[in-house]
Order: structure tokens, then sequence, then C-alpha cells
């Protein structure tokens, strides 16, 4: 549905996409990443046709960016991390003028899209009421209509919960969901865990390079080092620390937090593809140590994103 090839881009001499490349399918939720300056939003302006590039080309379901820039954007509706909003209208009023503007091919006056789209995005209760009037999540619901309005195959959200709270948060993950089963979606965003929860790909972008490409699991795998369990044990306390590290697969104990004098947790570091579990549990009954918690620590898509973007620090 997308491709990018080569695509460099430099602002004066200054460069902020470096020759980059990568695809994306048809109906897949990508989480688009990269701190801030990596390249991110020039990459997104240019795919969304408001920036040109310096070389190399981009496609949308097989139109060019550059040369079918009109047939382009009649594909996608974009989501900006502020969104534009002409406050003095009432919702109804500016998706009206929304539809309007982009020429949709929806027929008629769009109407019926615009009812669709206004239960789709949870707009019923405020559909009349001025854009000023409403809260931060309903606002954001609006910027997500006008994204849709003309019924797009693609959508580029730029940090779609940003200043949500909570619940607002969990209702624009759940619409991405629902829209993901249809629509082809990029996501930008800062929130990882958001990425986890709704992207099958995630793409890394750090100083205008792409620097991971694969899915959320494929890139804890590739990433995985050791790994940390944490358990909470009682009784013969001395005997199980003495032992716990002649445990095949058990590197050191990071940490130990005594809670009672009979009562401690502790943090065990393992060797990277090395499950110790089951022999903890065989020492502790073998010990007499009671096991009242274990858990396991596996890398997130955090761990892998600081791995891949952390500054290096050199003394002069």
């Amino acid at each position: 549905m997308i491709s990018v090839k080569n695509l460099t881009k430099y602002y004066g001499p200054s460069m902020a996409v470096n020759n980059i490349s990568f695809e994306i399918e048809k109906g897949a939720v990508v989480g688009f990443l990269g701190p801030n300056g990596a390249g991110k939003s020039t990459t997104v302006r240019i795919i969304t046709c408001y920036l040109s590039a310096t070389s190399g080309s981009v496609s949308v379901d097989g139109k060019d960016v550059l040369t079918e820039s009109l047939d382009v954007r009649k594909k996608i509706g974009y989501l900006p991390e502020n969104t534009p909003l002409y406050t003095d209208l009432s919702v109804m009023d500016y998706l009206r003028f929304m539809h309007n503007m982009r020429r949709s091919e929806t027929g008629g006056n769009g109407k019926n899209r615009i009812k669709e789209v206004v239960s789709t995005c949870g707009l019923e209760t405020v559909s009349h009421k001025n854009i000023d009037e409403l809260s931060k999540g309903f606002r954001q619901r609006v910027g997500l209509a006008q994204a849709l309005v003309h019924d797009p195959e693609i959508l580029i959200l730029d940090e779609p919960t940003v200043g949500l709270d909570p619940n607002q948060i969990i209702e624009i993950r759940n619409l991405i969901k629902e829209l993901g089963k249809q629509k082809t979606i990029i996501i930008c965003s800062h929130i990882l865990p958001e990425v986890e929860a709704t992207c099958n790909k995630v793409l890394i972008i750090h100083n205008g390079e792409i620097v991971a490409d694969g899915t959320p699991s494929e890139l804890r795998t590739s990433f995985e080092g050791k790994g940390r369990i944490s358990i909470e044990i009682k009784n013969e306390l001395d005997s199980f620390l003495s032992k716990v590290t002649r445990v095949a697969g058990i590197e050191r104990i990071i940490t130990t937090e005594k809670i009672t004098d009979n009562l401690i947790r502790l943090d065990l570091e393992t060797i990277k593809g090395i499950d110790p579990r089951e022999d903890i549990f065989r020492l502790c009954g073998n010990n007499n140590t009671v096991l009242l918690e274990m858990k396991r620590s596996e890398t997130s898509l955090e761990d892998v994103f600081r791995q891949l973007t952390r500054k290096e620090v050199h003394d002069e």
C-alpha cells in the first residue's frame, strides 16, 4: 500500500532523512516511532504530500506522491498532533465543510457518510455543539472524524491520544483497532505500550535512518538480552540464598529486599536463552523454602526503543 525507496530529505545543509526504504502492506497497523528530531514527521509529511523529497520516491497504492499528489491525498486521512479545527463551527458544519472540500466521492452531499462517521467516533451527543465548547477528548474525536469523512484507505495518526485521560485513551485505542480491520493505519506515538497494544508492525527511525522494522514480537526477540526473575520467599532464607546462584541459568542476585525477618523479595538476573524457573521451584521445595511469588520480566518494546535510540556519550 505504501512504498518508500531511498528517500532522502535535506533542509538546507541539514539532513533530516537519510536514504530510507520500507514497505507497508495493505491492512497493516504500523507504529512509526522515533525520538524528537529523528525524521519521523518529515517522512510522514512527504507521504501525505505536504513536503517533497530531495531524492528517492514514495508511492501510495501505486500513485507517486510527487506527480499524482491529488490521487494520493484522496486515499489518505491525516490527523496531525495538534488538530487544526475551525472552532467557531459546529461539529456537523465542520464535517460537512471537510467533506465538500475533499470533493469526496461518497455520493450526494455526504449526509449519510457524515452520520456514519459521527457514530463511529462517538460524537452523537455533541454533533450540534460548536467545537470551541468541546473538551480535549471530543476535539480529538472530531479530528479523527475529519480524517475519516472521505472514507480513505489509509489513516495516518500523529499522537492520536496525546492529552487524553485514561478512559479516553482506551476508547480511542479500541476505535483504532476497529478501524484497523478495514484500513491501513500508521500511528506516530511516543506512548510505546499503546503501540504494542494496537500495532502489528513497528518501524523505528533514528538520526534519519530506519533502525528497526518488524512485528513487536520479532523486535522483542531480536533484542532480548539477559532476563530478570523476581521471587518472594519465606523460611530457610540463608540456605536458599547460598544455593540459588548455583541454579543453571542464574547469573547473579541483582537486589535483595527484606520485607520481614522471615520474608524477602529477590531480583535474579538470568542468562539469555535459559529459563531457570522450574529449577528455582524445585530448589524451594527441597530446601523447605516457601515460594510465594515468581514472575519473569520480558524485554519490552520500550527496552528495544531505548537500545536503538539512546545517545552515546563520549568523554573528550
